[in-house]
């Protein structure tokens, strides 16, 4: 009797960082096989167990690292426009708020995104995109967020979806539209609410334009009660919520979050302990993102010793935006998670793996190397995870499973 298994793909001699909790990330698993079949991993073991296996295709390692595809959970890289002369005016000592205040800051982002055809929105996204997945990543979510009216927004909705396609990257799209207030509303903030919550949130909801829905719960943005309101609405429509909290004050966004079960708090510098216990109620993430703190010189760290004593998952992103965040470098920002704010390894690759995945509810399927997830996998020029992570400069994947 034949007991052969069949398989499409069978990766051999790899050292493999599974990813699956913390531990997983330092206890590696030596001179190890994956085998794959219909893009699922469908066994994993020995190099020597494998030969039970007759595969369709056969990729051997030479002993390097394999670990979970890369995950951005968090980016705004839709846009049109350059807010260099922005950065020259922070390096100058002009604060984030004050330039947001005279106009610039995310409504000028709007502007230029508004004028930019779909097509140059596409072919920008494109190569963002091609950049991250040269580094691993498989898996980007994108907001909305520049267009802050029906037409714009949907537009970015759709430009992301068409640019996951042609970077053949899955895409996970999120409603930003309570990202500021656009112009034509800056003397009717619940008539922007109102056209949030009664006309985009249902019509991007019907057509499955959103994944999620986020908003910016601060000074400069939306109040507490302004973000519930966009909260129930997104409840009504059965879209889960995620929110950019507590980044310049604590306005108890996190907690707030939380109280909708939300994916994530994102940023969460001034995020107090009341929030903090909430969010572990209710198993929502703390997204940090390291190269935004840089790039504002930021203070006030997060407060990670809190998450990791009330059981907190953290995630890290990119943040990619052309204000606040002019990056695609999730590997800087995996180094940057550590020197900044004092994660450990095994924290900062669950923060771009597993975490990064369970931040925008795809952790059943992606994340980790286990039995059953989809074989999104990347084959490092390295021996360990700590390599990845100290090393700066040079682009260690030499190849991506997808």
């Amino acid at each position: 009797m034949n007991s052969t298994k069949k398989c499409d793909l069978l990766i051999k001699h790899a050292t493999i960082a599974t990813c699956s909790d913390l531990q997983a990330v330092d206890e590696l698993l030596d001179d190890a096989a994956v085998a794959i079949s219909d893009g699922v991993i469908q066994w994993i073991g020995s190099s020597a167990q494998s030969e039970q296996f007759s595969c369709d295709e056969v990729y051997e390692l030479q002993g390097e690292l394999l670990t979970p595809a890369l995950i951005d959970c968090h980016t705004h890289l839709v846009f049109g426009g350059s807010r260099a002369d922005e950065f020259a005016d922070r390096l100058a000592g002009v604060s984030y708020e004050a330039i947001a205040k005279a106009g610039g800051g995310i409504l000028s982002t709007v502007k230029a995104t508004r004028e930019a055809s779909f097509e140059d929105l596409e072919m920008a996204a494109i190569q963002r995109l091609l950049h991250l997945k040269s580094q691993g990543v498989t898996t980007v979510e994108i907001k909305s967020g520049y267009g802050l009216d029906v037409d714009n927004e949907i537009k970015m909705l759709k430009v992301a979806r068409a640019a996951g396609e042609a970077a053949e990257v899955d895409v996970k799209t999120t409603l930003l539209a309570a990202h500021a207030l656009p112009p034509e509303y800056k003397d009717n903030r619940s008539g922007y609410i109102d056209l949030i919550c009664k006309e985009l949130i249902p019509k991007v909801a019907k057509d499955k334009l959103a994944d999620a829905v986020d908003a910016f719960c601060e000074g400069i943005g939306f109040s507490p009660d302004e973000t519930r309101q966009v909260f129930d609405a997104a409840a009504r429509w059965g879209l889960p919520v995620k929110l950019h909290a507590d980044q310049l004050s604590d306005l108890g966004g996190a907690g707030l979050v939380a109280e909708y079960s939300g994916l994530s708090a994102d940023h969460v510098e001034y995020t107090s302990l009341k929030s903090i216990k909430a969010m572990a109620e209710h198993d929502t993430v703390a997204t940090l993102l390291p190269y935004a703190f840089y790039a504002l010189q930021e203070k006030q760290k997060p407060p990670i010793t809190a998450f990791r004593k009330h059981g907190v998952a953290m995630a890290i992103a990119t943040d990619c935006n052309p204000g606040t965040a002019p990056t695609t470098n999730i590997l800087q920002c995996l180094h940057m998670a550590c020197t900044q704010f004092g994660l450990t390894i095994p924290e900062a690759w669950l923060g771009v793996t597993l975490n990064a995945a369970k931040a925008l509810g795809l952790s059943d399927t992606k994340g980790s190397i286990e039995v059953g997830k989809q074989a999104h996998l990347v084959h490092w020029q390295a021996h360990k995870p700590s390599d990845i992570v100290y090393w700066q400069g040079e682009n260690p994947v030499i190849g991506v499973f997808k």
